[in-house]
């Protein structure tokens, strides 16, 4: 047997309130100018660092002959040429964080603007 619902019983079914997202940090900070000149300065140190490394992995040898021109040779170290590369490599890719940095700083906008564009 079924019974009908009763008003006690469609009175305890109350309906939620739909709850507001959590306001996260936005995209669009202007603290990302400090970010980007941190990595601004770390691209300059690896930069110098690979450029250390790369002269250290490369070293010219020369033999001299009597009544010749001496004969010249080069040695490469990988280990350093490879942390060069690397070091490069980190320094592009800081880069590419950078440039992303400073155009989601620049983008901002105040709270007032982007409110009245809704």
């Amino acid at each position: 047997m079924t019974e009908a619902v009763t008003e006690q019983e469609s009175d305890a079914m109350v309906e939620e309130p739909e709850q507001a997202p959590p306001a996260g940090p936005s995209l669009h900070q202007p603290r990302r100018w400090l970010i980007a000149a941190g990595e601004a300065v770390v691209i300059v140190l690896l930069v110098v660092f690979a450029v250390w490394c790369w002269n250290r992995g490369v070293v010219r040898l020369e033999y001299p002959f009597e009544g010749r021109e001496p004969l010249i040779s080069t040695r490469y170290h990988g280990n350093w040429l490879g942390t060069a590369v690397g070091a490069a490599t980190l320094a592009v890719v800081l880069a590419l964080d950078a440039v992303r940095q400073v155009l989601l700083a620049v983008r901002t906008r105040p709270q007032k603007a982007a409110d009245s564009d809704m």
